[in-house]
């Protein structure tokens, strides 16, 4: 997959969103999503355009190709893994995974992905000794000691 900027892929997770919600996605729709002024969108429809992600007709709803579907749905998935890791193994709060999430989907390698994945399956399976992990976890982040061995307990 070729490579985006961090604004081309916002961009093309906000459209497809949109499209996933609404069917349809329009210039005011993604200026609204993204906080930012209509003539912004247009000029990223534009580029997005030109290099065939995005079919617009003029003043008409946009649509992603298929390529732009990948992208999009690309970026999305590797913000909610983030988000996931985030707050269900770290157990930040939403509001502090949502945002880092939102500027760590740009940056992330395929191995550091696969493994992010792999621990966040492993601690979602693992309900029990999960919410031992995480005690634990938020112990050390805490007082930043390792906590004492478990007496008794199989899991540590």
């Amino acid at each position: 997959m070729a490579r985006y900027s961090q604004s081309e892929e916002d961009y093309l997770e906000t459209l497809y969103l949109l499209q996933q919600e609404n069917k349809v996605a329009r210039v005011k729709d993604v200026a609204q999503a993204l906080d930012v002024k209509m003539p912004s969108v247009v000029a990223a429809i534009r580029s997005l355009s030109e290099k065939g992600l995005v079919e617009q007709e003029k003043y008409g709803h946009i649509e992603l190709t298929k390529e732009g579907i990948k992208v999009g749905k690309d970026v999305y998935k590797r913000h909610q893994l983030l988000y996931a890791f985030f707050h269900e193994v770290l157990g930040l709060d939403p509001e502090v995974s949502e945002e880092d999430a939102c500027q760590m989907e740009h940056h992330l390698s395929p191995e550091t992905r696969e493994r992010l994945l792999r621990i966040v399956e492993y601690t979602r399976a693992c309900k029990d000794d999960k919410v031992h992990f995480l005690k634990r976890f938020m112990y050390f982040v805490k007082t930043g000691e390792m906590p004492e061995p478990c007496s008794g307990c199989k899991k540590c």
